[in-house]
């Protein structure tokens, strides 16, 4: 049987999903990527369920379902998507150059929403492979995600750094969502009792990764050092649901893209409808 194909983030911000993601009897692909190479996969039909930017469910939306309960969101600080500057204040990058990095689509694009938007600033953007002191030779400032910002918030420590997940939570009061889970519909159709039993374990995984955080707090030592208090504190702080009040996030955030001019069209949130299941001390079988 044709496996079925899994994204997987090629970051540490999704171990507490994936630490404990087991279901032998599915036949499974695993592709490690980062999100914009995921958001590829998932276009172009070589991936069938994973994580993908936001900002890339908007523009695919009529071939995908989200997955309820499943994204890798913030309210306030999400302490790795950084935009580093050499000016104390955003209001300062008013036709500054800015390096954006390749690795991400959800970023850039909330980037120019609280700059453009918020801050009422044009600077013009550039983008970059994701290395922070090529980015920074011929730029004001220079925008990462995920690990690669993890290691230039410890490196780089004297440029000031914006969280952007503080920022638009500070000018909004809502969550952000970075990353959801999405399936594609044509996969949902053909294999219906496949995906619930993969998405029981997908929740499932995430339980368990709620509830016992420290092998993850040691594989991500592991594979990035740093302390365990920073990382205890780092997925303390992340939000790997999406529920009503995460819609709201994610909704407002398409509002303003729509009416900047990242999106052409208004964006239709539909949800997989997931029967619901025991997530309880059993592993998914």
């Amino acid at each position: 049987m044709k496996p079925i194909r899994i994204g997987k983030i090629a970051y540490t911000n999704v171990l507490p999903i994936y630490h404990y993601l087991e279901n032998r009897s599915l036949p499974l692909e695993w592709i490690h990527q980062v999100p914009t190479e995921l958001n590829q996969g998932m276009a172009e039909g070589t991936i069938d369920i994973g994580p993908i930017s936001s900002f890339a469910y908007a523009e695919q939306f009529p071939k995908l379902f989200l997955i309820p309960d499943l994204s890798i969101s913030s309210w306030g600080a999400v302490r790795s998507i950084y935009l580093f500057s050499r000016k104390s204040s955003l209001s300062e990058l008013d036709g500054m150059k800015i390096a954006l990095t390749t690795s991400s689509s959800t970023s850039v694009n909330l980037l120019r929403i609280i700059l453009e938007v918020f801050e009422e600033v044009k600077p013009s953007y550039h983008s970059y492979a994701p290395n922070f002191q090529e980015m920074m030779e011929q730029n004001d400032a220079a925008l990462l995600i995920g690990d690669d910002a993890l290691r230039a918030s410890w490196q780089y420590s004297h440029f000031h750094a914006f969280d952007l997940g503080y920022e638009w939570y500070k000018r909004t009061g809502l969550s952000m969502t970075f990353a959801v889970w999405a399936i594609r519909k044509e996969v949902v159709k053909e294999r219906a009792t496949e995906v619930e039993r993969l998405l029981q374990a997908f929740l499932s995984a995430k339980t368990k990764g709620k509830r016992n955080l420290q092998p993850i707090i040691r594989e991500a030592k592991r594979r990035l050092g740093g302390s365990t208090s920073f990382w205890t504190e780092y997925y303390e702080g992340l939000c790997y649901d999406l529920g009503e009040r995460e819609l709201m996030g994610l909704k407002t955030f398409y509002q303003y893209a729509l009416e900047l001019g990242l999106l052409d069209k208004e964006v239709e949130v539909q949800l997989l409808d997931v029967p619901k299941v025991c997530i309880c001390n059993d592993r998914v079988k």
